[in-house]
């Protein structure tokens, strides 16, 4: 008897794909739409574990297009904690496709939110990157001035990039009453003074984040529309969440849950759109004795990001890219000194549990 099942390939089977398959080497990324060359200008943006993404494409052989550098005279160490050199921006974390859509906005002066400063002791803050600059910004001169410089670099970001690697992190967000603006994290956390009758808690549905995915890609194609696009979802679990009559497990399974059917939805839709399963690849270890969570039961580790981005370098990769080989990462001291380095993820979500 004939049937569509006699004719799928192995992938498309457990018994093939996961149960036969040793866990390291698990390649769930079965075809992209298109290619990344060693020379295309690649993006990153989104949560801390895009962090990870951005540090390693020069690694692998990727060129990561940094628009916003730290000044020479900086020390690396002083540069990651003033918010140079994690993405390609200093934007801090963009957790939501709300976030990515108004930043774009906000850099090409179409949106301007009511709340655009938390002023407090003698410093100014920015809501929207609360914590790139350690001790904020001296004066609202000096605010004002960096901003200026921040959205010069996203408009370049916008017009030269080749590929936009964005990780979808969250969908719970805490937004302004007054326009809707969307904070990073919760007011009154890193900053600012939280106001319930001026901000108001919201978690965003499939349908809104495919919605904002959609347009983030129609603002940047408008400008450049050669830009090529993968989305991903942060493996890395909500440090809190903000409904109270939820455990924060089933409201990290639902953020994800939603992320993912949100980005499968705009990738089938969209062309030149990739869905990368970053989420996937870390996760399988539950089926597997060991884990890719340090003992916080959050962090990756640096096996499971080498894991992700060797899968990133085989599926996208232009000729002549040479990804890191499955078994040499954690023998090889330069490139594993390199990884350690890149692991020190800054994560503007952490501030919600230093209460």
């Amino acid at each position: 008897m004939t049937h569509p099942y006699k004719t799928q390939p192995d992938h498309a089977f457990w018994r093939h794909a996961m149960s036969g398959t040793p866990a390291e080497a698990l390649d769930p990324a079965i075809a992209t739409p298109f290619c990344i060359a060693p020379q295309d200008k690649v993006v990153t943006a989104g949560s801390c574990f895009a962090q990870h993404i951005g540090g390693m494409l020069e690694v692998i052989g990727f060129t990561h297009f940094v628009a916003e550098p730290a000044h020479p005279l900086f020390r690396p160490e002083d540069s990651r904690a003033f918010g140079y050199g994690q993405f390609s921006a200093r934007y801090g974390n963009i957790y939501t496709a709300r976030q990515l859509l108004q930043l774009l906005r906000r850099a090409y002066g179409e949106f301007h939110p009511a709340e655009d400063c938390w002023e407090q002791d003698g410093t100014c803050i920015d809501p929207f990157r609360p914590q790139i600059q350690p001790g904020g910004f001296t004066s609202r001169q000096e605010f004002t001035l960096d901003r200026t410089r921040h959205f010069t670099a996203v408009r370049r970001l916008v017009e030269e990039l080749d590929v936009l690697v964005f990780t979808l992190g969250l969908t719970e967000a805490w937004l302004s009453r007054e326009d809707g603006a969307a904070f990073t994290i919760c007011p009154g956390t890193a900053g600012g003074v939280f106001n319930p009758a001026r901000h108001v808690f919201y978690n965003f549905t499939v349908q809104e984040v495919a919605a904002d995915l959609a347009a983030c890609i129609a603002f940047l194609r408008a400008r450049n529309p050669k830009a090529r696009v993968v989305l991903t979802v942060s493996p890395v679990p909500l440090v809190a969440t903000a409904r109270a009559e939820t455990h924060v497990a089933a409201a990290t399974v639902y953020s994800k849950s939603a992320l993912r059917v949100a980005a499968e939805t705009v990738a089938q839709n969209l062309p030149d759109v990739a869905y990368f399963p970053s989420y996937e690849i870390i996760m399988s270890r539950a089926f597997d004795a060991g884990s890719y969570f340090a003992p916080d039961k959050r962090s990756i580790t640096d096996a499971g990001v080498a894991h992700v981005m060797r899968v990133f370098a085989s599926s996208f990769a232009g000729i002549g890219t040479t990804p890191l080989p499955p078994a040499a990462t954690p023998n090889e001291p330069d490139t594993q000194a390199q990884i350690d380095a890149l692991m020190q993820a800054h994560c503007d979500e952490l501030a919600l549990d230093q209460a």
